[in-house]
Formats: structure tokens, sequence, C-alpha cells
């Protein structure tokens, strides 16, 4: 990648999410403009955004069997987490999922969201690595003051992580500034690290793992280093169209909770079968490569339900950096665990994916 291209990468990608969330204060009057889809059976039709190569918790709970009112439809893939929930705001498809931080942002702007589930996170076996050569002098927060730190998007999980553990590790806020994050696409992370074009690389999944197996880097630190295991992201969905369709959002977050606690108790080589056979049977022109690397499905809690603090911690960074007043946003307003078998009582917490006690449990 030349210089040029990958300052013209970052510049686009920076305006890109500089503009998501200048509109979400318009959000509000366009949300949910279009009418509910149903299939001839009655099934209402819950649009979304996919990612190549990969497979969603949701696409798993349909082909699981899962889901008895709702029919997923899926219109395109997405470039970004910020990107998926303004969508979702906007009522182009009718669920999104992202980084916390994003969405605490998005529903600081005026956006009608709620968020129903947690969709990932880090645990024993899934974590986004920030990584330096190994004979790069960068030992410390420190040393990155005047560096460049690689990331897929500005705004969302890699910034709010970078800065955090920044802030962590005693620098101050003008000292932090002076840390350079830069825009780089995922396919091209660890290639602009050994290049020398960026100084440290945010790096998960399968990226992460090919990297590693190549050797001639180590992670300064991971997102488990900052919290432990925790539920960095959620699900979605527009207030509008969960006062109208109650019944299929309950839909949605029991089959989805039900798709993750199977990922979560069902062993990885199955797993990672299921996710192969999705991706080959729907026929998008996509490599299923990826899901040879996938680790654990990257939420800690059984059948994800949203924990208080996966929220609350985030709002209280933007207090703490200046970009929300304090007392404008409680986390408690901004999710439910209503529709959460897990959580509800339809299911014992720790019980399997359709209720059922575990070995070992009883």
């Amino acid at each position: 990648m030349s210089n040029s291209r990958f300052r013209r990468g970052a510049v686009r990608a920076l305006a890109a999410t500089a503009a998501l969330f200048t509109l979400a204060s318009g959000v509000a009057g366009c949300a949910g403009s279009s009418d509910t889809a149903t299939t001839e059976d009655g099934k209402t039709v819950l649009r979304y955004q996919g990612w190549a190569g990969d497979v969603g918790f949701h696409e798993l709970a349909e082909d699981l069997g899962y889901y008895d009112k709702i029919k997923l439809e899926w219109v395109g893939d997405t470039t970004s987490g910020p990107q998926d929930i303004q969508s979702a705001a906007t009522g182009d498809i009718e669920f999104g999922s992202a980084f916390n931080g994003a969405v605490v942002k998005l529903n600081a702007a005026g956006a009608p969201i709620t968020s129903v589930l947690s969709s990932y996170g880090a645990d024993a076996g899934e974590y986004t690595g920030y990584f330096v050569l190994d004979g790069s002098p960068i030992r410390s927060a420190r040393d990155l003051i005047g560096k460049k730190v690689g990331m897929n998007t500005l705004g969302a999980h890699h910034e709010f992580l970078v800065r955090e553990w920044l802030a962590q590790q005693g620098l101050t806020q003008d000292e932090i500034k002076q840390v350079e994050l830069t825009v780089v696409p995922p396919v091209n992370n660890e290639t602009a690290l050994r290049e020398g074009q960026i100084d440290v690389a945010a790096i998960n999944g399968i990226f992460r793992e090919t990297a590693q197996e190549r050797g001639g880097i180590r992670p300064l630190f991971t997102d488990r280093d900052l919290f432990g295991a925790f539920s960095y992201g959620t699900y979605v969905v527009r207030d509008d169209f969960l006062a109208k369709n109650e019944d299929a959002v309950a839909d949605f977050v029991q089959g989805t909770a039900r798709a993750i606690r199977w990922t979560q108790v069902t062993p990885r080589e199955e797993v990672v079968a299921r996710f192969k056979s999705i991706i080959d049977r729907r026929g998008r022109n996509e490599s299923d490569e990826a899901i040879d690397y996938w680790r654990s499905s990257g939420i800690p809690v059984a059948g994800a339900v949203i924990q208080e603090k996966e929220l609350q911690t985030w709002i209280d960074w933007l207090v703490r950096n200046g970009e929300l007043d304090e007392g404008k946003l409680t986390a408690t307003d901004l999710y439910t665990n209503e529709f959460n078998p897990y959580a509800n009582g339809t299911f014992q917490p720790e019980s399997g994916p359709d209720g059922e006690v575990l070995e070992g449990q009883k």
C-alpha cells in the first residue's frame, strides 16, 4: 500500500465515521418510515446487514430453527459497527450491532434505539491484540506518544480501547492526543505494521491468528488486559419498531440468545462445521477460510445477557473525556433484558440452548 493511498483511505474513513454521528441528530425524524414486511405465513421480516465470510449469531439462530415469528432478510454487507447501527436507526434495516461506546454516542445524539442483546466481546478464546514488531522499542504507553496506531475505523471499539488503555497507564489527555490513530483496513493492518507505515496494529480474528503464525510480532496489550472477560457490543433495534413489533423483537432476542448459548456449550469443531455449512449454502460468493480460525463466541455471559457495566463504562468514559454531559444518559435507559430467556426466568441462567440442565451442573 503506497503512503498516498494509505492517507487517502484514512481521510475517507474518518470522514465517513464523523458523518455517521453528525447525521445521528436527524435520525429520529426518519426512523421507521418504511412499513414492516411479513411473509405469506405471517412471519415478520427483519432486514439486516452481514459480514463477508462470517456468520452472525442471528444467522445461526435461523439455521438452528430457533425463530418462530420472524424471517431474516439479508440486504448486503456492512462496513463497520457504527454504520450498521446507523442503518438500524434510520430504518434501512431492523437491527444492527456495534461497539457499546458507539451505541452510547448514537443514543446521546438523539437516535431512538435500544440495546437488546450482547453481540460480541472478549473471553478466554477471543480478543483484540494491539501488536508491535518484536524489535520495536515500544514497551509502554508513554512510548506511543508521537506514534501511529492502525485500526479499522475511528469512533468505535479500537479507538475507545486504545485511549482507555493510555489513560489507565497514566497519560494525560494532552499526551493521548499526540498518539496518532490511523484508519487501515483490517486486511492491510499487519502489512502496514511490518512495512513501518504504522507502529501498532489492532488485530483480531483470522488476521490475529495468521499474523501470529508468521511470527515477528508481540502484543503491547489486549482488550482483555483492560477489563478481563467483557462484552463490548450489543444488538440494537429502533424504539418505534420495538413498540409496534414487540413479539418479533422478543422472538429475535430469544432465538439469538439461544444460538449464542449453543456456541458457548458446543464443541468448537461442531460450531466451525455449522458455520461453514451456512456460508456454503447461502450463495454469496465468499470464502469460508476465516471460520477455521474461530475460537469462541467472545461473549463471557451465558446467553448474552447485557450487564449494566458494559454500557455504563462507556458513558463514564465519554463524560470523563468531555464528550457527554454528566447525567444525560444512564445505562439502564439504554438497554433491556426483558426478552432474553436467560434473564427473564424462562431458562435458568446457566442452562443450555433449549433450557436444559448442562452436564456438570446437575
